[in-house]
């Protein structure tokens, strides 16, 4: 075992199964309702791996999901992990005006404080859609008290990213305490590459991310994982009629999905969102862009 001193932040982005990117020009919204509801029981999952390995966890956890699953949200609480904003229903922030946004993230916050009973300090965008074009999210955050974000992908992708941005914290609005933390990536030959969980880690080799982490943990810096309840589940439905790309995306190595974050999780030290950023706070990079 290569116990890292540092300890990393692990993270959870709850949403189902059908509300993901890659299905969002093939499932409605205005059908959601009428469609199976499998977050609670992977959640349960989850926790009694986290519990397993004994380590804590910030769960990024959409309002739509908090509003029909309190029972997991008082879980998720109970068992000492953070429960944190993913806004309301994975609307990309960078389609909000800023109106929308504070609206979205109000009645987010509402429903989690009201589902968790505990008080909601941090935030991630949907498919970390804060970047170049809404640089003014970050401000509303403030406004609204928030302590952190990890809403940022300083990378390129043809979903997402900020290339410009800082790889580790930084403060994104002058005279705000507010920290953003981004997703955690590596660096070869000078190229960034994106190394924080999700489909990244499901489909390339285990020994991708234990060197990005590694890498990262060498620098000094913690790194930033994250996954998605529906990627423990083989059992989930399938959505034949999305694109062919998109179906890669989400299904491939489904069923060794637990097995290899068992792994990861024996192998480095994890812990909590918000106590990561406030140990990066003193030490964050000025940079409002």
């Amino acid at each position: 075992m290569d116990k890292s001193t540092i300890v990393n932040g692990l993270s959870v982005d709850v949403e189902d199964w059908f509300q993901v990117g890659a299905f969002e020009n093939t499932i409605s919204r205005g059908d959601w309702d009428g469609l199976e509801l499998r977050v609670g029981d992977n959640v349960a999952r989850i926790l009694d791996l986290f519990d397993g390995a004994g380590v804590k966890a910030t769960f990024f956890t959409l309002g739509w999901v908090a509003e029909r699953n309190k029972p997991a949200m008082r879980a998720i609480v109970e068992r000492g992990h953070e429960l944190a904003s993913h806004g309301y229903d994975h609307t990309r922030v960078f389609t909000f005006t800023r109106a929308q946004f504070a609206e979205d993230i109000a009645r987010a916050r509402a429903i989690l404080e009201d589902a968790g009973g505990q008080e909601v300090t941090g935030y991630r965008a949907p498919s970390f859609s804060i970047d170049a074009r809404n640089r003014w999210a970050h401000e509303v955050l403030a406004e609204h008290g928030y302590a952190y974000s990890s809403s940022v992908a300083p990378v390129v992708h043809d979903h997402y990213g900020w290339r410009e941005a800082p790889r580790f914290a930084f403060n994104p609005v002058a005279g705000s305490d507010l920290v953003e933390i981004p997703v955690t990536t590596a660096l070869f030959r000078r190229r960034r590459l994106a190394a924080g969980g999700g489909g990244f880690f499901r489909v390339l080799p285990y020994g991708f991310s234990r060197w990005a982490i590694r890498q990262v943990n060498r620098e000094g810096r913690p790194a930033v994982f994250y996954f998605h309840p529906w990627e423990v589940d083989p059992g989930q439905p399938r959505v034949a009629e999305a694109p062919l790309r998109s179906r890669l995306r989400h299904y491939t190595n489904l069923t060794r999905m637990e097995g290899k974050l068992s792994t990861l999780l024996g192998d480095f030290a994890w812990g909590r969102m918000d106590a990561l950023a406030a140990r990066e706070m003193p030490r964050s990079l000025a940079w409002a862009a």
